[in-house]
Formats: C-alpha cells, structure tokens, sequence
C-alpha cells in the first residue's frame, strides 16, 4: 500500500449483474483504473464511493 492510499467501494455492472469490489487507491479516478486492469474494459462502473468503514 503506498503512503495516502484510501479504500474505495466500485459498484459494477458485468453481465447484467451489479457487484461492488473494495479497491485501494489514491483517488477515485485511480480506483476506477484499477479495477478495469484487474477485470477488463467489460463492466461498467456505476459508482465509486470511499470506504466509511475506515
């Protein structure tokens, strides 16, 4: 984990199937950039939301 890093919730749909992955990043935008390298160009983000839970 690098130093400033948050957690984010990113809400997706694949499949016709909504489903929400925890990712660490700086921002929002790095979240969104992440989960697309891990699982592909195929979902489609609906949100990202940072992690209360924290």
């Amino acid at each position: 984990m690098r130093c400033g890093e948050k957690c984010f919730l990113v809400t997706y749909e694949i499949g016709g199937e909504q489903q929400v992955a925890p990712v660490t990043a700086r921002t929002p935008v790095e979240a969104r950039k992440k989960l697309r390298r891990t699982i592909g160009a195929e979902p489609s983000i609906i949100a990202v939301r940072r992690d209360s839970a924290q």
